[in-house]
């Protein structure tokens, strides 16, 4: 028996299918592109990504087939939503949390209902990277599709919906609209008035690991599924990539290490507004129940990139026609000690506390001896100082942080593992499986058919860890000083910046 993950992210998708002992049986990835039909848009083309996807899960399931497929469940990007009608049909593209329609809206809701009474109910505040007001701008302006519409379903519960399942999406998803009640576990009517929005045209709500249909025989034929498969909630990608991590209970956090660095911190009871608001923490429902979840991040993988085309493109050029990575040699030319340059990591919109705009990237210390393996090194110090100081601030919201689960592309570098053990000060276990998301959706399927009581029971069976970084104390206090000097440059710089982003 086995269960298979579906993790679709902004710009491709990932089917993996996992043995009851974690062992991955096989995997499938296909790449899609955000459409940009005008300036300031950012669309998903539903109907080619369920295409891509169903690619996926046919190559997998032929792979697959020496130990059939029992149940699925499926990790997703947040936010965008997707209109379908009662026959399954899509009836157009997704809005992604960047595009910039639905802004319009975020004066008269602010003015009707403060943050500090939405983060009580929800745990976000107000912002157009959310669903709400993409959901409001259909309705305005695409209200031909809005009349037709069915329901409007985040992309995890948009997948299993044309798989053959009820349309039910998990708790985590659902507060990425800011109309979850994260209380009452449901839509809140309270939100739903203030919006304007009818609660008809969402779906239904349950905890991660719900079982809530089964594949509908058309597909699970033209897929080559088995004739029973279940289909189970999963979870936002990052819930999803912490189940899969083992990151479970408090004091333990993710460390998502791709395009952005993301910390995601466990913790049991919600925390008041007025401690979480002023450092940008929102609170999220986690896969795991009674247990929620926040999210730091900043630019990270995409700085690494920013660095390989801007410095090494040759070098690029020629790994890729070798067949190589060349990453791992850019690593290795890192000087072994703290750079002596100090990077502001604003090259694009900041995430928490501030979440800064009108800014942009800095480098500082630069001199002719000054060679790129410094300035590397400078970059990723940069971004876990970004980090740090995050964590800092959840400190004083009585968020602690003992232990980090490092997944992503950028968990697979040692060198980089190290830094940020050092500069954070907290042991950051890599598991064997990096495919987090996928593995944290099939062990939810798992747990929605019975094959484990618990998350915990199939963190046990299906997580092993790699290897353990620990900080070390010599290489921490020489980061002290670096870190102090970093923390004094966005003060110093903001006015400046903000004059010339």
């Amino acid at each position: 028996m086995s269960f298979l993950g579906i993790d679709v992210g902004t710009t491709g998708c990932k089917t993996c299918v996992f043995r009851e002992d974690g062992a991955l049986i096989a995997s499938a990835y296909r790449e899609y592109d955000v459409r940009v039909p005008r300036t300031g848009h950012a669309e998903l083309d539903a109907r080619a990504v369920w295409r891509e996807l169903k690619d996926c899960i046919a190559q997998v399931s032929a792979a697959s087939a020496h130990d059939p497929i029992a149940a699925l469940g499926v990790s997703s990007l947040g936010e965008a939503t997707v209109p379908v009608s009662r026959e399954r049909d899509i009836l157009g593209p997704s809005l992604l949390n960047f595009d910039e329609r639905g802004a319009e809206f975020l004066d008269d809701l602010g003015q009707r209902l403060d943050d500090g009474r939405l983060y009580r109910i929800n745990g976000n505040t107000l912002g157009n990277h959310y669903g709400l007001t993409k959901l409001l701008w259909w309705k305005q302006h695409q209200p031909e599709i809005w009349d037709r519409a069915h329901k409007f379903l985040l992309w995890g519960s948009f997948v299993s919906y044309m798989l053959g399942a009820d349309p039910v999406v998990d708790y985590s998803l659902a507060n990425r609209t800011l109309l979850f009640d994260l209380d009452a576990r449901d839509w809140s009517g309270e939100l739903l008035a203030w919006a304007g929005i009818d609660p008809e045209k969402l779906p239904g709500a349950a905890p991660s690991g719900t079982l809530i249909g089964q594949v509908s025989k058309p597909l699970a034929d033209e897929l080559n599924l088995p004739a029973t498969v279940a289909i189970v909630t999963g979870g936002h990608d990052q819930c999803c990539n912490a189940a899969g991590a083992g990151v479970l209970g408090r004091g333990d956090a993710l460390l998502g290490m791709g395009t952005f660095l993301c910390a995601a911190p466990v913790f049991e009871c919600r925390r008041d507004p007025e401690a979480m608001i002023p450092h940008g923490l929102n609170t999220e429902h986690h896969a795991v129940p009674g247990r929620f979840i926040t999210f730091m991040y900043n630019q990270a993988g995409c700085l690494l990139k920013w660095y390989r085309d801007t410095f090494a493109a040759a070098e690029h050029r020629a790994a890729l026609e070798a067949g190589e990575d060349v990453y791992p040699r850019l690593l290795a030319e890192m000087p072994d000690a703290p750079a002596n340059v100090t990077v502001l990591p604003h090259f694009t919109t900041t995430g928490p506390p501030e979440f800064i705009a009108d800014s942009s990237g800095v480098m500082a210390g630069l001199r002719l001896i000054t060679r790129r393996g410094e300035i590397l090194r400078g970059i990723l110090e940069g971004s876990i100082f970004y980090l740090r100081e995050c964590l800092e601030r959840a400190r004083t919201a009585g968020i602690e942080v003992t232990r980090f689960c490092a997944v992503g592309g950028g968990s697979k570098s040692d060198a980089w593992l190290q830094l940020t053990a050092d500069i954070l000060k907290t042991p950051l276990v890599r598991p064997i499986q990096t495919e987090a998301g996928a593995l944290g959706a099939a062990m939810l399927a798992a747990l929605g058919t019975h094959a484990f009581d618990s998350l915990e029971q199939a963190v046990a069976a299906m997580v092993e860890p790699d290897r353990t970084f620990e900080p070390r104390a010599a290489a921490s206090a020489q980061y002290e000083s670096h870190y102090e000097r970093y923390t004094r440059l966005w003060p110093l710089m903001k006015d400046y910046l903000r004059e010339n982003p």
